[in-house]
């Protein structure tokens, strides 16, 4: 009873919130009184209304905070949006729309998941496939050749690809350590082999398309469903070890990852071209301060593509460090929710499943955020929930929806 209240508190805060964004913007607008900022609102309240609705009432045994802290993180997202570039907010209500339908029918539809471990195979084929769909048809946006443009419609296929590494891995590995006494440790460490060959198949394809924040982040998967499924962190610091000579490799071989490495050692020298958005980013940042400018009030539009890779700099410059701050906060309650499910899984497949969506979605969050502040090198990927992007709303979602679907499984949630 305890927990519905807070969900229902949650849930009050998470509408109060969309009230207030949105009625700022219904009041800044160019050419006096915007209704369809109101419009927006009333419709993204009555979304997540809805989906929590339709988990609480039919699916009651779940983590339910996963859904509550996704949509406050969505709503914050499409308000920037709306301020930043209305049609593009439009379409990013649109693919929030589809998401949640995903998520629901994840939960509603999938019978139990432990029916998909013995798909090894064809997760395999559908990671490689979906890896290697750039290097052959990518068109290049952005400096990064991962983006297959069809009728006017673009989408990166690599977002889907690490929802089969994740499915494959999960699968490839579920099995590690079972009836150890009867098994040398040269037997088990082979059976590592081939997952280990898949992982450098696709960092290798990620770098030739100078997909750079895909290879960090699935390589920050990689390891950490490795060292779940085996407990031993030696492997860790021979993959940390591996991953080091390969990024030595790929500094000599290739002039875009040597760039990428110089303009984060001292963006400023090259703020006029290559640097210019690193640049760009630092200075919206530092301009708001700990409040913000104000919703309306700041230049975000000045820093490159903010929309998608450069959010993080608009709300800290509007809304201040304050609430850039409280958005790495509701990330962090959403991975601890995330990583809560494991604990309740059914099966090793089920646990290590959420491992690696759980570890997709913070690993993300942290390479972009690091790349913004200029903590790491910039790497062109989106924050989950809030920057704009169909195909990356479609796989958050989905992600979470699996995440969801486990914790119902295991039905030990307070």
């Amino acid at each position: 009873m305890e927990s519905i209240k807070e969900e229902r508190k949650l849930l009050r805060y998470t509408y109060l919130l969309c009230i207030v964004l949105f009625a700022n913007m219904f009041f800044i607008g160019k050419d006096g009184l915007d209704k369809g900022a109101l419009i927006m609102g009333v419709i993204i309240c009555i979304l997540f209304a809805y989906s929590h609705f339709i988990i609480r009432r039919f699916f009651p045994d779940g983590d339910k905070y996963i859904l509550l802290f996704s949509n406050v993180l969505a709503v914050i997202g499409m308000a920037i949006l709306y301020r930043l570039d209305s049609p593009v907010a439009l379409k990013q209500l649109i693919w929030y729309t589809v998401g949640i339908a995903i998520f629901i029918l994840v939960v509603v539809l999938f019978p139990s998941l432990t029916i998909f471990e013995k798909y090894k195979w064809f997760y395999l084929v559908c990671t490689i496939i979906l890896m290697s769909m750039g290097s052959i048809f990518g068109t290049e946006i952005n400096g990064s050749k991962n983006w297959i443009v069809i009728a006017g419609f673009s989408f990166q296929p690599t977002e889907f690809g690490k929802l089969s590494l994740v499915a494959y891995l999960a699968s490839a590995l579920q099995y590690y350590g079972k009836d150890i006494k009867e098994k040398s440790e040269l037997i088990k460490l082979k059976g590592l082999i081939e997952p280990g060959i898949v992982v450098m198949i696709s960092l290798g394809l990620m770098v030739y398309q100078k997909d750079l924040g895909s290879a960090l982040l699935f390589f920050a998967i990689s390891v950490t469903m490795l060292y779940i499924a085996t407990s031993k962190f030696k492997y860790v610091i021979v993959c940390l070890g591996l991953f080091m000579v390969g990024g030595f490799i790929s500094y000599k071989l290739f002039a875009h990852v040597r760039l990428r490495i110089l303009i984060w050692g001292d963006p400023w020298k090259y703020g006029y071209d290559q640097g210019h958005q690193v640049v760009q980013s630092l200075i919206s940042i530092a301009s708001g301060g700990l409040f913000g400018t104000g919703l309306g009030l700041g230049y975000p539009k000045m820093v490159p593509v903010v929309n998608t890779d450069f959010i993080f700099s608009a709300i800290c410059e509007e809304m201040g460090l304050l609430t850039g701050f409280a958005i790495l906060i509701l990330y962090f309650l959403l991975f601890y929710r995330c990583m809560r499910v494991p604990i309740y899984g059914k099966d090793n497949f089920s646990r290590l499943l959420a491992v690696g969506y759980s570890t997709m979605l913070v690993a993300q969050v942290l390479v972009i955020v690091g790349g913004v502040v200029g903590a790491i090198p910039l790497t062109g990927i989106t924050l989950p929930l809030v920057s704009y992007g169909g195909s990356s709303m479609i796989v958050t979602f989905f992600s979470l929806g699996i995440l969801q679907k486990i914790s119902e499984d295991g039905q030990s949630y307070e």
